[in-house]
């Protein structure tokens, strides 16, 4: 398939899939517990948003050139995305564990079902940089790799 050989999107997709399995380890390092379940969630270090378009933005980098005007969007999408993953997502999860909190307090001892809000879904400013770095190493070694095949 043509879409198999598209280096800029394999080192993407491959930064992205590093990331997401490397949250169930660093959950393992920090908690003592075992989660597979993190391989499908948001949240969590490191970043894969972070990791995914900086990859792309590398690659791009890599492949057209730091003065094509791809690259220039590459870099300001992946800034919103960055952003966004630090920011907006950050505080919709602390405002998720507040509510999460306020129900639990509000309704102890009472026999009504309540659905808890999903807490991790945006990330810490270390965790954006730590998948940021991560999806420039995966690109820059897919690059090194494939112009080396």
């Amino acid at each position: 398939m043509t879409i198999l050989k598209n280096d800029v999107l394999m080192a993407s997709l491959l930064a992205w899939g590093i990331a997401q399995l490397l949250k169930v380890f660093t959950h393992r390092v920090a908690t003592g517990t075992f989660d597979a379940r993190l391989w499908f969630s948001a949240g969590g270090m490191p970043s894969s948003h972070s990791a995914f378009v900086a990859a792309l933005t590398t690659a791009v980098g890599l492949r057209r050139g730091l003065d094509d005007t791809l690259f220039a969007v590459c870099v300001v999408f992946s800034s919103i995305v960055m952003y966004d993953a630090a920011g907006v997502r950050r505080a919709a999860s602390q405002q998720a564990q507040l509510l999460n909190r306020i129900i639990e307090e509000l309704f102890e001892g009472h026999p009504i079902s309540q659905e808890r809000l999903k807490e991790l879904l945006g990330h810490t400013p270390l965790q954006v940089v730590v998948g940021a770095l991560l999806g420039v190493a995966t690109a820059w070694l897919h690059w090194l790799y494939t112009a080396a095949g």
